[in-house]
């Protein structure tokens, strides 16, 4: 089984720049896209329904052209869910997912703070809000794949510029205490670091300031996080750069059926 992430910054842009042509070759099952910053009746041209694959998208409500998740899968889901019960995060398109049986496959896109404080606050809002309910996922005895942009590097590995940023959002302290109790405390599964192991360095992030790209000053901030018992189904994992869809690169897993 193959999943993708992809924040796509506009999926219009990104199809302009070939990414349907990229995923067309990539022979997902499924993959998940976030910011597509789009309303579904602006998706009529076919492209946006690839063949083969059932298609699904969550627009943001309160605030058109922003924000916005989608799947598309090759086979059918059991179920789509796309809201998890606090408008305030669901009218700005964040949550999506599909059902395959026991196996659920999410595309969340969490809040960035960059903005400012305002949209920082809401950001600590989120995470202590839907903590609760990651914790009734693991609890379920379904098995979870959340895609994402989570907004958050975790390590010193996981950003180029560590010491300079950690008082920026996506590498506060708080931030990052945060995923240290999902992954350490809680059980969920960094499928990039359980693959990769610790040391490997690899971003999925890069500012369109400057020659960020060029240079490789970088964040990884996307992600499949798993349910531990899918981490010995944990195969291989890899980052896209040779063409840039978005200021984010493109994140596979291949997961042992």
């Amino acid at each position: 089984m193959r999943i993708i992430s992809l924040n796509a910054n506009g999926i219009r842009s990104a199809a302009n720049k070939g990414v349907f042509e990229w995923l067309r070759a990539q022979k997902a099952d499924v993959v998940c896209l976030q910011e597509t910053k789009a309303q579904e009746d602006q998706l009529s041209d076919p492209m946006f329904r690839p063949d083969g694959h059932h298609c699904f998208y969550r627009d943001a409500t309160s605030k058109k052209g922003y924000s916005g998740v989608a799947i598309y899968a090759r086979r059918e889901p059991d179920q789509v869910i796309t809201s998890l019960g606090w408008d305030e995060f669901d009218n700005e398109g964040r949550y999506i997912e599909a059902r395959f049986g026991k196996l659920s496959v999410v595309s969340l896109y969490v809040p960035s703070g960059s903005s400012g404080d305002e949209r920082q606050q809401f950001k600590f809002k989120v995470m202590d809000w839907i903590t609760p309910i990651f914790q009734e996922w693991l609890e379920s005895g379904r098995d979870y794949v959340i895609c994402g942009d989570w907004n958050i590097v975790h390590t010193r590995n996981d950003i180029k510029n560590w010491t300079s940023n950690q008082k920026n959002s996506g590498c506060l302290p708080e931030e990052r205490a945060w995923l240290d109790l999902l992954f350490q405390q809680r059980g969920w599964v960094d499928s990039f670091r359980a693959i990769r192991g610790a040391d490997d360095v690899e971003y999925t992030w890069w500012s369109n300031r400057g020659r960020a790209r060029e240079n490789n000053v970088g964040w990884r901030i996307d992600y499949q996080v798993v349910s531990p018992s899918l981490r010995e189904r944990l195969k291989h994992c890899s980052v896209y750069r040779d063409e840039r869809f978005s200021d984010h690169a493109p994140y596979t897993v291949d997961y042992a059926d």
